[in-house]
């Protein structure tokens, strides 16, 4: 899964049965330090598409990256500043997309900046991260309702027969295949909702983009939703909007998080979970 399609860092894993009100208040404080932390999604300054920089050279980001056959090409001169593996870099590299997180990412440069290589839908592109940017230094917390039992949902999954794409359009305004694995249904005060899912391939955990009718209001657009891995037997699993998350474009305008596909914008309020960013970034919803 990209990391514009994430928006946990592993605080999902804080699980406390006997007191959920605890487990619920140590998953935001986790998920508050994980979106805070110097490499977490309040330091991406920019993603830049190779397409948009034929002769290679970006500004702002020393080195040269042209897009290959077999992954992008840097070439980066002592004057450049940059570190790969952890050691200064001159001469060429060809570097294959990123999938460790930022913090760990080959590529550095000066004042702690990294440098990651991603790749969407056949198109390469790099991404800076800057612990110092202007978003982290902003930030003053989540906006998050308390803890609702009510909001803790019996839920049942289905799987498609095989795998479908459908195209949504992403938040940097393009339209792009959102692959999804199944339906998961739950009733809500009376009444049965469905959602259409993807499934994690590395450990068959769900995750759903959805809207609301808080949506754009007293929350931001759209969420994340990630109820966990359902039963292999019945499909059962809970969906908990108690930990609805923001997606990474709440945190930094240069993530292409998707939309919500067709039909899963709930007609009620989810009036739980994370909601949008507080004071001085409040405002982007």
């Amino acid at each position: 899964m990209s990391d514009d399609a994430d928006g946990a860092d592993g605080a999902d894993d804080v699980d406390d049965a006997d007191d959920p009100k605890a487990a619920w208040r140590t998953w935001h404080e986790h998920r508050v330090a994980s979106v805070s932390a110097p490499y977490g999604p309040l330091s991406l300054i920019g993603t830049h598409w190779l397409s948009d920089y034929p002769e290679g050279r970006i500004p702002a980001v020393p080195g040269r990256w042209r897009a290959t056959e077999g992954g992008v090409a840097l070439s980066a001169s002592a004057e450049d500043g940059l570190s790969l593996d952890g050691e200064p870099f001159t001469g060429d590299a060809v570097l294959a997309a990123d999938e460790a997180p930022p913090a760990r990412s080959r590529v550095a440069a000066a004042r702690e900046l990294r440098i990651t290589v991603i790749r969407r839908e056949g198109e390469w592109a790099v991404r800076v991260f800057d612990p110092g940017s202007a978003a982290r230094r902003a930030f003053a917390g989540i906006e998050a309702t308390p803890y609702d039992p009510d909001f803790v949902l019996p839920g049942r999954f289905r799987p498609y027969g095989e795998d479908l794409t459908v195209q949504v359009a992403n938040a940097d305004g393009r339209e792009r295949g959102l692959g999804l694995g199944g339906e998961l249904s739950f009733a809500y005060r009376g009444a049965e909702h469905t959602l259409q899912v993807a499934v994690d391939e590395d450990d068959g955990s769900l995750w759903a983009v959805i809207g609301d009718a808080t949506g754009g209001g007293s929350s931001y657009r759209f969420r994340f939703l990630r109820p966990g891995v359902p039963d292999p037997v019945d499909g059962s699993i809970t969906v908990d909007f108690n930990r609805t998350v923001l997606p990474p474009c709440a945190f930094a305008d240069h993530f292409i998080c998707p939309f919500p596909p067709p039909g899963n914008t709930l007609p009620f309020e989810v009036s739980a979970g994370e909601r949008r960013l507080k004071d001085a970034l409040a405002a982007r919803i």
